[in-house]
């Protein structure tokens, strides 16, 4: 089964845009600035998205899926057989999908703030960074956010020349890692309206 709270938990860390209860320990250089705002520019550009992902856990297990990114406020991770979930986004809250049992988890959109990765602008300078490093053309930049759950650890990992996002590396409160690799990703692609929404006869679960 998936980790869904895990899945979006990450999001959560990866884009809330509020108050830093943790810090970098150095200022950025001006350098670095530039090139985290021209991140933000440059995604916030993006309208739709598709590609494949890989998710790799703390043992080494390996899932991979398809992803639909649609701005504002629609994405849907599709995970490849033999799982049937699917989380998906319709503007008005997170879904978490069992396409065998045709039952779902429903989060509300305005506690998840992955709602600002979705949303027209992205500014990565507001989010709550405590470490960014560069190396053989990528960035990692690394945020930490306090959730429900406990303190959550993500560093997105950005390739400098294109300004695209090409993995994260989620740290669970409970020490767990899971990281997640983007590929043959396709932009401005039109994305079929039925791929973000949830079939009129899926039953609710509790949390």
């Amino acid at each position: 089964m998936i980790r869904r709270h895990a899945l979006l938990l990450g999001f959560s860390a990866a884009f809330a845009l509020s108050m830093p209860a943790w810090a970098l320990d150095r200022a950025l250089t001006p350098e670095e600035q530039q090139l985290i705002a021209d991140i933000g520019t440059h995604n916030s550009a993006i309208r739709t998205m598709v590609g494949r992902f890989l998710q790799i856990d703390t043992n080494g297990g390996r899932t991979e899926g398809t992803f639909f990114l649609e701005r504002p406020d629609k994405i849907a991770f599709r995970y490849a057989p033999p799982s049937r979930e699917e989380i998906v986004s319709v503007g008005r809250g997170f879904y978490v999908l069992n396409r065998r049992d045709e039952t779902y988890y429903a989060y509300p959109q305005d506690t998840i703030p992955l709602r600002q990765f979705l949303g027209s602008e992205i500014n990565l300078l507001n989010a709550n960074v405590v470490d960014v490093t560069t190396s053989d053309g990528y960035i990692s930049i690394t945020v930490i956010d306090e959730t429900v759950a406990g303190t959550v650890q993500v560093s997105l990992i950005f390739d400098t020349d294109t300004k695209e996002l090409s993995q994260w590396s989620l740290v669970e409160p409970s020490g767990a890692e899971l990281t997640f690799s983007l590929y043959d990703v396709e932009k401005g692609v039109e994305i079929p309206r039925a791929f973000f929404s949830i079939p009129a006869t899926f039953k609710p679960l509790e949390q």
